[in-house]
Parts: C-alpha cells; sequence; structure tokens
C-alpha cells in the first residue's frame, strides 16, 4: 500500500520506463519541468527510476519493485506496455502514464474522470499510423513503402493492420520488416528492398536506437518517416505524432498534482494531436525535394 506523502518527506515518485535513460534524457528534463510547475523542484521528491532498455519482459517486475517500495505514485512512460505493467502491479498507487489508447488498453473507462487508480496522457502516436503511409505515398508516388516494426510490443499488431488498410485503399504494396534488438534493426534494414520510402512504427526500442535508426536510412538513402520529432532532431527526414516532450511534461505535472492531494479521478486523460515535423537538411543531403504540398502543412521545418 502507498505511503501517505503526509507521513513521508520527501515523497516518493516511480518512474517507470521501456527505453533507456540516455534516449530518454529530453522527456525526462521535461518531466523535471512538469514536476516544478507543481510545485516541485528536484529536492522536494525523491524519485525510483526504473529503465527496461527496450527488454519489455522486465516491466513487470520492474513495476512490482515500485509497488514493493511503496512509492506515491508511478509514472509509466514508454508506450502503453508500462503503463499496463504498472496497473497489472498495483490497484491502489496512483498511476500517471504517457501511453497510447489507455481505455483499449484496460487503464481507463472514462477520459474526463478516469474511475480507477490511473490518468495520463493519450499520445497515441498510432492514430496517426494511417496518414503517415500518406505521407510515404506524398513522398514516393506509386511506390511502395515498407514499415519498421518491433513484434514484442503492445502496439504491433495495430500497426500492422492499419498499414495493410492503408496500402489496399490507396493500391500500394508494403513490406513489413522486424526488430527487437539492435543486431535485427541491421538485418531489417538489409531485407528492405524496391521501396520508395520507411514508415518506422512508435516503439521504445526504436526510440531509444533512434540515431542508429536515422544513420541506418541515411546509408540506404531511404526517406523515412517517424512517429516523433526526436527522430527529426537526430537527423531524420520526417515525423508525424504528438510532441513527446511535452507530454512528459504534462506527465510530470499530474504526478506532482497527485502528491499534492488530487485524486486520478479530478485529473481528466490529456489527448495529444499529432504534429508534422520536416527536416530540410536531411531533404539535401538525401537528394530529395519535399513536395510543397507537405512542407505547406508542416508544423514545423527545420532548415
Amino acid at each position: 500500500m502507498a505511503v501517505s506523502t503526509q507521513t513521508r518527506t520527501p515523497p516518493v515518485l516511480g518512474f517507470l520506463n521501456s527505453g533507456s535513460r540516455d534516449a530518454f534524457a529530453k522527456p525526462v528534463a521535461a518531466f523535471h519541468r512538469g514536476l516544478k510547475e507543481a510545485g516541485y523542484d528536484s529536492d522536494d521528491v525523491k524519485i525510483e527510476y526504473r529503465w527496461a532498455a527496450g527488454k519489455v519482459d522486465q516491466l513487470p517486475a520492474l513495476a512490482a519493485d515500485l509497488v514493493h517500495r511503496e512509492v506515491d505514485v508511478i509514472a509509466a512512460t514508454g508506450g502503453a506496455t508500462p503503463a499496463r505493467a504498472a496497473a497489472a502491479a498495483t490497484k491502489k498507487i496512483p498511476i500517471v502514464f504517457a501511453g497510447c489508447d489507455p481505455d483499449d488498453a484496460g487503464l481507463v473507462n472514462n477520459f474526463e474522470q478516469p474511475d480507477g487508480n490511473a490518468t495520463g496522457v493519450d499520445v497515441c502516436v498510432l492514430k496517426g499510423q494511417p496518414h503517415r503511409p500518406y505521407l510515404a505515398r506524398e513522398l514516393a508516388p506509386g511506390a511502395s513503402f515498407a514499415v519498421l516494426i518491433n513484434p514484442t510490443t503492445f502496439g504491433a499488431q495495430f500497426e500492422r493492420k492499419e498499414a495493410l488498410e492503408a496500402a489496399a485503399k490507396h493500391g500500394q504494396n508494403v513490406v513489413f520488416v522486424e526488430a527487437s534488438t539492435e543486431s535485427e534493426l541491421e538485418q531489417a534494414f538489409a531485407a528492405i528492398r524496391d521501396v520508395g520510402t520507411l514508415v518506422v512504427s512508435a516503439d521504445a526500442f526504436f526510440t531509444s536506437h533512434r540515431e542508429k535508426i536515422v544513420a541506418l536510412a541515411a546509408r540506404a538513402k531511404l526517406p523515412a518517416i517517424y512517429p516523433w520529432r526526436e527522430y527529426v532532431e537526430a537527423g531524420g527526414l520526417m515525423s508525424y505524432g504528438p510532441n513527446l516532450a511535452n507530454a512528459y511534461r504534462q506527465v510530470g505535472f499530474y504526478s506532482g498534482m497527485i502528491l499534492r492531494g488530487k485524486k486520478p479521478a479530478e485529473l481528466p486523460i490529456i489527448q495529444r494531436g499529432p504534429e508534422l515535423v520536416i527536416n530540410l537538411k536531411t531533404a539535401r543531403t538525401l537528394g530529395f525535394a519535399i513536395p510543397p504540398k507537405l512542407l505547406a502543412q508542416a508544423d514545423e521545418v527545420i532548415e
């Protein structure tokens, strides 16, 4: 059972993530900004970090350890899988998540007044998945596209289904390549043949290895569309998805509000819309011209 913040100073916050510390440095900094907005500086709260480093099978044990340590709040980030692991580990400790489709994941039934012990941010980049094949079609009309997925994660089946439906709707061919380890990333890119573009699915393991993925795409001279702007900041061509740093900031703010006495039911689920970010420097390096239509739609263009 969670220890009351009224009897323990400083309160203890558990941070559960499916990726690695270095790869999520910027979102974690945003998380701390959110905590500060709620009135908690770094010295005001103790944070127990638990990183799965892409090994999602470790998440249940990491979540159980946080429950055993009786943290006051669990911030479950890095996709739906950490949130589901936290929810399976406790029905009492409040959970603040940044994940996809919290209703489908069994976390909440009511977005306005969450009826369990969880609330957070719906950063469902999967909802942008049908749009990413559209972007692939705009970048390379008539060409096939490849989709990189991690078969071990919660959203893999959904992403495969959405990509197949989008391809069928517009008469495109789609090729799926899979990777869940660093060596498999090399194999996946080596297997990509005769496609115009690549769509990288939303996955914490991929995000943790985004620099490698961006480098592999550059080496293959393959225009790629990513789920998070962090890829574009690392040199990727284009991203379409919610702003990850903003989502983590909101998780930090909600975590701080719960430490101050708010209940999850008093904090409605926040839904973040996707943003289109384009890196023109990368386009020039690839010798690739971004269609004016896409440039006009972009929320941000990196020169």
